[in-house]
This record gives structure tokens, C-alpha cells and sequence, in this order.
């Protein structure tokens, strides 16, 4: 019997996944990741509901290490990171690799919503149908985790697996969907970059050529494109459009002056394309979502240099430029500010 080890979170999407892959005829090992956020509980009420065995896997202080605190650091330096891209590739999906060659597993797996195949030797991550797609957030995986990884709701909505483990008798049924940034359930970045230690001082709000345009309360509580809660009377719609660490100071400007036609990205990580020599065409996605943005792409040095045929929102810098061919992810790559 085929063995895979599963990311076993508690919640219902883990849940059906595991389901599936026993009447797949998989040997099934649910795998929760502690945090150090809680939830335990839930997962092993899961693995005793499914019937297969349950691993707890200590990652608290390698999150923290390599994911809590380069997010805050980020923040800090006027970027807006996102931690899910990072964790996938360093914490969740190693722990998975991990635990699979500790008990002679071929084949890792997890409830995300999105796919796998082979084409031409190379592993490819596929965007999954329906609003629940989450291959932007796999953008960092490489080859040798993606030959060993299975996606079993590929293809599937949310109601099909609800109602699937509601046939089951599985209590996750019900359960709500996660949050976005799990170590911050309340979404209050601010408040967390405080508890840190990362909290910036009281600075100007300034327009583009550097007038005053009043107070802000810390620059880490601002992302560019924000519009709401600047307390800036301006006569008009106003927006961030930048953060100055190096002079404390928040930018402001017109929803004209938040365009661009044109980003660099660095650290590109090429996923389904074998690394590009010359410039190409491809529709990108600059933040988690179902919207794409064609583009020529240019590989220049270790980075890229990605044009669009219209103009687009900017982007924050330290998101994620991830591009695609029809369902197909090409590669992930941070964005430089």
C-alpha cells in the first residue's frame, strides 16, 4: 500500500483530503504542525474521526525563526511580506518531507486547493477551478518537494467538501475556513508588530515632492494602495503610495499616481518553466486571487524585470509577482518596492 504523510490541521479541508486518499487506497499519516498557536485538539479529533494514525510536529521555534520575525523585520522596513509563501517552503512543507522519510513515505499531501502533474520531466503546480484556488501561495515549492506531493480537492469547491464530510460523520464539517496570517487570527498586524518590538514612531504624512500633508502613527500600520484610516483631510481620494523607512515618512498621492507599468522582481523561484534565457510572454498575478495581468517577462541577472501590457495597481513590495500559462504556475518571485 502507497504511504503518504498528510498536513492534518484540524479543519475540514485536511479532513476530506485524508478521506479521499484512503478511498484511493493510500496509507494514510495525519501530520498536525504545533505552532505554538493551538489547535491540537482539533487535529487529533480528526485523526481519531478518520481512523488513521496522528504525529505532532514541533515547528514553534523554526516559524518564529524563519517566519514570524523576517515578517515583522519586513514590516519594519516599510515592506508588506507574506508570510504564507515563506512558510509553505520553509516550515510546512519541509516538516511534511521530513515526517514522509522518517516513516518511509513516499508521497507528502495537504488540503490546498490547487494541482500537480508531470509534463516533459517537470513537475508543474496547476491552478485549481473556483475562488478557492491557492496555487499563488505555492509559488515557492520546488522540484523535489513537487515529485513527491499530492493535492486530492484539485478540481473540487468548498460546498463538495462540506458536504462530503458532512456524509462522513466528520465534526470539521462545519468548522469555519482558516484566516489568512494564522499566528495573527485577529488580523491587527499593527498590534503584533508591537508585541514584537517592532513598532516605528509617529511620523509625516508627505505627497510625492515631500510637503507635509499631517501625522501618521507608525509607519508599520500602512500599506501602500490604503485608503482608509490615514485621517488626512485632502479634498480628494488619497492613497498610500509609498513607505520611506529612511525618513520615517508615509507617502501619499492620487489613485493616478498608483499605477505603473513596469516592476522588478528578485529571488525568483522557477516552478513549472525551467529557468527562462530570453524574454517571454504570461499573464501574472500580483497578489492572491483569481485576477491575471499580461505580461512580457525578462530575465535580467538574477532577477526579472516584468512589463505590462496596461497598467496595473502597484504592487507592494515583498509580495509575490507569480506568473502562468493557461493553468500552469511558471515561477514566483518577490517584488522590489
Amino acid at each position: 500500500m502507497k504511504k503518504v504523510v498528510l498536513g492534518l490541521s484540524g479543519g475540514v479541508d485536511s479532513a476530506v483530503s485524508a478521506l479521499l486518499l484512503r478511498r484511493e487506497g493510500y496509507e494514510v499519516t495525519g501530520m498536525w504542525l504545533d505552532l505554538g498557536i493551538g489547535g491540537r485538539a482539533e487535529a487529533e479529533t480528526a485523526a481519531l474521526q478518520l481512523g488513521i494514525p496522528f504525529i505532532a510536529y514541533d515547528a514553534a521555534e523554526k516559524h518564529t525563526r524563519l517566519v514570524r520575525q523576517p515578517f515583522a523585520a519586513a514590516y519594519a522596513s516599510g515592506l508588506t511580506p507574506n508570510p504564507c509563501v515563506r512558510c509553505n517552503r520553509l516550515v510546512k512543507f519541509a516538516a511534511l518531507v521530513e515526517t514522509a522519510d522518517a516513516i518511509g513515505a513516499e508521497y507528502i499531501a495537504t488540503g490546498h486547493y490547487a494541482g500537480v502533474d508531470r509534463v516533459e520531466g517537470r513537475f508543474r503546480i496547476l491552478e485549481s477551478d473556483g475562488a478557492k484556488d491557492q496555487s499563488y501561495m505555492l509559488c515557492g515549492l520546488e522540484q523535489d518537494t513537487l515529485s513527491r506531493l499530492i493535492f486530492p480537492l484539485f478540481g473540487r469547491d468548498k460546498s463538495d467538501i462540506r458536504r462530503i464530510a458532512a456524509e462522513a460523520g466528520i465534526s470539521a464539517a462545519s468548522a469555519k475556513d482558516s484566516m489568512d496570517i494564522c499566528f495573527i487570527p485577529d488580523g491587527d498586524h499593527a498590534a503584533y508588530l508591537e508585541r514584537l518590538g517592532y513598532a516605528l514612531p509617529a511620523g509625516n504624512f508627505v505627497d510625492a515632492e515631500g510637503h507635509v500633508l499631517g501625522r501618521h502613527t507608525g509607519a508599520h500600520r500602512y500599506t501602500v494602495g490604503q485608503r482608509r484610516g490615514l485621517g488626512v483631510a485632502a479634498g480628494k481620494r488619497i492613497y498610500v503610495s509609498r513607505i520611506r523607512p529612511e525618513t520615517n515618512e508615509v507617502e501619499l498621492s492620487d489613485i493616478e499616481d498608483l499605477s505603473v507599468s513596469e516592476i522588478s522582481a528578485k529571488n525568483v523561484n522557477w516552478v513549472s518553466l525551467a529557468p527562462a534565457a530570453g524574454p517571454f510572454r504570461a499573464e501574472v498575478k500580483l497578489r492572491h486571487g483569481k485576477r491575471r495581468f499580461p505580461a512580457l517577462i525578462t530575465p535580467e541577472g538574477d532577477g526579472l524585470r516584468i512589463i505590462f501590457d496596461s497598467p496595473v495597481k502597484k504592487p507592494s513590495g515583498g509580495q509575490f509577482a507569480v506568473a502562468y500559462d493557461g493553468p500552469a504556475l511558471l515561477f514566483g518571485a518577490e517584488m522590489i518596492p
